[in-house]
């Protein structure tokens, strides 16, 4: 993906990907937080080999990393548990170098929070996740969270871009977490490039997929039999879902 980031710093409305300067002034990570039962994600992503088995986090399309460090401390400090999750270790990644190099400043836990400009729809970011993988002696990451960051994807990849983002994540993780933005986002997303006069989104008017998004999304991610939905979250206060998969390895499936 590319992109003039002094254009899109002039007028974010106009971020065509999704990478708003701002955006968690009006998108607060605790509004996400506070859908997720404190532990559950604890009680799931324990390892076999318990915490001497690090557990490894990949937050797609982190923006300025505010999220990215709720939902560490969502995972190894969970409300109302005196259990931790230690050896926790995240890879976040965002297209947007200007968002990256905001997060990388503010990171408060820089030995185990990684934030990377990456795009993750380019097959040449796999080098760098496989990468870091190896560096803790694993073959996938245990969860993946892709926190509205759907919509972008699809806007600017068409069908076909959305389908093989989401096939990338179950090759990638043990378990998603997928935000997906309802159709009415994408008519405002839409309404506000027209309105600076700016280009359209090249795949808007050509979507097949569309109408109940997250219902969209769901079928995409289970359909083929390599995942399975196990909670779907409450609402946000602007109407997005917040939706846990699990991924089906071969020694998962039945034979």
């Amino acid at each position: 993906m590319k992109m003039d980031g002094s254009e899109q710093r002039e007028d974010p409305g106009a971020a065509q990907y999704g990478n708003f300067p701002n955006y968690y002034s009006f998108h607060p990570p605790g509004t996400r937080i506070s859908l997720l039962p404190p532990g559950l994600l604890l009680e799931l992503l324990r390892g076999p080999g318990g915490e001497s088995e690090p557990l490894l986090a990949l937050d797609v399309g982190c923006n300025t990393g505010e999220l990215s460090v709720a939902l560490y401390n969502h995972l190894t400090q969970p409300e109302g548990h005196s259990e931790t999750l230690e050896n926790t270790h995240f890879l976040c990644c965002d297209i947007d170098p200007d968002l990256i190099a905001r997060a990388q400043t503010a990171n408060p836990y820089p030995n185990a929070i990684t934030f990377s400009t990456l795009d993750i729809t380019d097959s040449s970011s796999l080098d760098t996740l496989h990468r870091f993988l190896a560096r803790f002696g694993q073959s996938s990451f245990r969860i993946g969270f892709c926190m509205s960051i759907t919509m972008w994807i699809h806007l600017n990849y068409g069908d076909n871009g959305l389908v093989e983002f989401l096939n990338r994540l179950k090759t990638l993780c043990d378990y998603v977490l997928i935000e997906p933005q309802p159709w009415k986002c994408y008519r405002s997303a839409a309404r506000r490039l027209r309105k600076l006069g700016r280009q359209d989104f090249d795949h808007f008017h050509t979507l097949a997929i569309r109408g109940d998004i997250a219902k969209e999304i769901t079928e995409i991610m289970t359909k083929d039999g390599r995942s399975k939905l196990l909670h779907r979250f409450g609402k946000t206060s602007w109407d997005r879902s917040l939706l846990l998969f699990k991924i089906r390895r071969p020694i998962d499936c039945p034979t």
